[in-house]
């Protein structure tokens, strides 16, 4: 079974609405409002109360329900302080008599302004920005290579041969050096044939890649050789 909680703020705020409340009576029926009218008084002050105040939590231009909020609440701060024997109630000055029976389209004039007037829209939030399309991947850079060919030393001329030794058959012509690659060169080389025949399924040749690496036709063969 649970347990009610007894509010010390809640008890407070029923204690002060029902003096409030009685206040507000007595003054009604000291002007003049006998019956169930002195009973609809003190109803209609606290009414104008609650719609101005959540008319001030819901709109961003709170000054019409501040203004109707401060009328409401000078009406039962003055019926409080009227009762408190600063008034005769049994000779009541006219003036407050014309505002008490003034009060109903005044309280009616507010309740209808709160209710009827638009509420400002809360603005929307900016709608979020729109991803970004990836990025293309960049082209893989070629290394910027210098081809340098090692310089050919200069042929030596044969010593003249003697006599005895005119009719021996001349040596065999020795072989063009190899042209030497740089491994960077043949590392970018290995990648660009690898991807050429993952694409096309065959080996790369060598005018190929001559033309991709920019290189010339000895240097190409080289690297078409080793790449072999």
């Amino acid at each position: 079974m649970s347990r009610i909680r007894i509010d010390a703020v809640l008890i407070q705020a029923v204690i002060a609405g029902a003096l409030s409340f009685a206040h507000l009576h007595d003054l009604a029926e000291a002007a003049g409002q006998d019956g169930w009218k002195a009973w609809a008084y003190p109803v209609s002050v606290d009414l104008l109360l609650v719609a101005a105040w959540r008319r001030m939590r819901v709109t961003a231009d709170n000054r019409a329900a501040w203004a109707w909020f401060i009328i409401a609440l000078a009406a039962s701060l003055g019926a409080n302080v009227a009762t408190a024997g600063l008034l005769d109630l049994n000779d009541v000055p006219d003036w407050l008599r014309i505002l008490v029976a003034g009060w109903p389209a005044l309280a009616f004039l507010g309740g209808t302004l709160l209710v009827h007037t638009p509420t400002t829209a809360p603005s929307e939030p900016d709608p979020a920005p729109a991803a970004a399309p990836p990025a293309a991947p960049a082209a893989e850079p070629v290394p910027d290579v210098t081809v340098e060919r090692a310089p050919e030393p200069a042929p030596e001329l044969p010593p003249t041969p003697a006599p005895e030794e005119a009719a021996a058959p001349a040596p065999a012509p020795e072989s063009a050096p190899a042209v030497a690659v740089p491994p960077a060169l043949l590392d970018h080389a290995r990648k660009l044939a690898d991807s050429y025949h993952a694409t096309t399924g065959s080996r790369i040749d060598s005018a190929t890649l001559r033309a991709r690496l920019g290189v010339p036709a000895p240097l190409a063969d080289a690297i078409s050789t080793q790449l072999a």
